[in-house]
C-alpha cells in the first residue's frame, strides 16, 4: 500500500514508517520538522519506497494513498506548551485535513490520540470507557483538549462520512530517536545521568507513569490498522506502573552515574496516577507489550549515550 505518515520524522513517527518498509508498503512520510528530525530518517532517505515531504499538517494537501497514520503533533509538555496556539491547531486542522483527505479517496485514517485524554484521571487504571477529568483552560489544555477534540472529530467523520477509522490511545512511550530536549521524564532523566546532573523530579516523586518501549506500541498501532473489526479507542501502553523516584533510582543504577536526586515544585495539572487498562487490545487485538522496563531503558540509555557522544 501507499501510506501516509504524519509527524513522519518524529520519534514514534520514524519507528513506524521503517516498521511499514519492513513490511513492503510505500512510505509517504510528511513533517514541518519542528519537534521531528532529518536524523531520525536519515537512514530511509536513500530507499526507493520513502518520500520526504515536508509540511505542516494545519495546511491542505492533496495526495493519493490507501492508508493514512496522524502522528503530527508535539507530544512533551515543553515543547507542546511553547506555542500553545500552534499545538491546538495541530491537533484540530491536521485531524480535519487527514479526514478530508481520507474521505476524498476513500483511506483507512489513524489517529494516534494520547492518555492525556484521561487528564487528572479519577478512575485508576484507566479504560477506553472512562471519559477524563481534563482541565479545559489550564497550561497542558492545548494538548490534551486537542487531542480529545480530534477524536470527535475522527468519530463525527466516521458516522456523517463513513470514514474508516481508527484510534489508539498512546500511554507515556520511550526508546531511541527521543530528543536530548524532548523534556519528558525518560530522556529527562538519563540525559541527566549521563551527563553527571543533578536528576530532577517533579514533586515528591510519587506520582506513577506507565512506560511502553517504542517497538510494543509501534506493533500495537499497526495490528489495530491491519484488523477490520474495532475502530477504537484502544488504549495501547504498559500496564507496568512505576513512581518517579523508582524510574530515577533506576536509571542512576543502569546508567552508573554519580548523580544525586533533587526535587522541584510539581507543574500545574501534572496527573498524580497513569496506567492503561489494556484488556481490549489483548483480547481484540492479541497485543501486549513484551519489552520489559529494565531491557527498553538499557538500549534507550545505549542510544543516548551514543548521540551525546557524537
Amino acid at each position: 500500500m501507499r501510506i501516509l505518515i504524519t509527524g513522519g520524522a518524529g520519534f514514534l513517527g520514524s519507528h513506524l514508517a521503517d516498521r511499514l518498509l519492513e513490511d513492503r508498503h510505500e512510505i509517504i512520510c510528511m513533517d514541518n520538522l519542528f519537534t521531528g528530525s532529518k536524523r531520525n530518517i536519515a537512514h530511509l532517505m536513500q530507499n526507493p519506497r520513502f518520500e520526504f515531504l515536508r509540511h505542516d499538517v494545519t495546511d491542505p494537501f492533496k495526495l493519493e494513498v490507501d492508508q493514512i497514520y496522524n502522528l503530527a503533533c508535539p507530544a512533551s509538555p515543553v515543547h507542546y506548551q511553547y506555542n500553545a496556539i500552534k499545538t491546538i491547531k495541530t491537533s484540530v486542522m491536521g485531524a480535519i485535513n487527514c479526514l478530508g483527505l481520507a474521505k476524498r479517496v476513500n483511506a483507512r485514517v489513524f489517529q494516534a490520540s494520547t492518555s492525556e485524554v484521561y487528564g487528572d484521571s479519577e478512575v485508576h487504571p484507566q479504560p477506553e470507557s472512562y471519559w477524563g477529568s481534563v482541565n479545559p483552560i489550564g497550561i497542558r489544555s492545548c494538548y490534551d483538549e486537542g487531542k480529545r477534540c480530534a477524536e470527535t472529530l475522527f468519530f463525527d467523520y466516521h458516522r456523517q462520512n463513513g470514514v474508516d477509522i481508527r484510534i489508539v490511545r498512546i500511554f507515556n512511550t520511550y526508546g531511541p530517536r527521543m530528543s536530548p530536549q524532548d523534556g519528558r521524564v525518560v530522556s529527562n532523566f538519563i540525559v541527566q545521568a549521563l551527563r553527571g546532573e543533578d536528576i530532577t523530579i517533579f514533586g515528591d516523586g510519587s506520582q506513577t507513569r506507565s512506560l511502553c518501549y517504542y517497538s510494543d506500541l509501534i506493533e500495537g498501532c499497526v495490528r489495530l490498522m491491519e484488523q477490520d473489526k474495532l475502530v477504537g479507542p484502544v488504549n495501547i501502553g504498559n500496564p507496568g506502573e512505576f513512581t518517579m523516584l523508582e524510574l530515577a533510582e533506576k536509571v542512576i543504577h543502569l546508567t552508573g552515574t554519580q548523580s544525586r536526586i533533587v526535587y522541584e515544585a510539581l507543574p500545574e495539572d501534572d496527573p498524580k496516577q497513569r496506567q492503561p487498562y489494556i484488556d481490549l487490545a489483548k483480547t481484540e487485538l492479541g497485543w501486549e507489550p513484551r519489552v520489559s522496563l529494565d531491557e527498553g531503558l538499557v538500549e534507550t540509555i545505549d542510544y543516548f549515550r551514543s548521540y551525546l557522544d557524537s
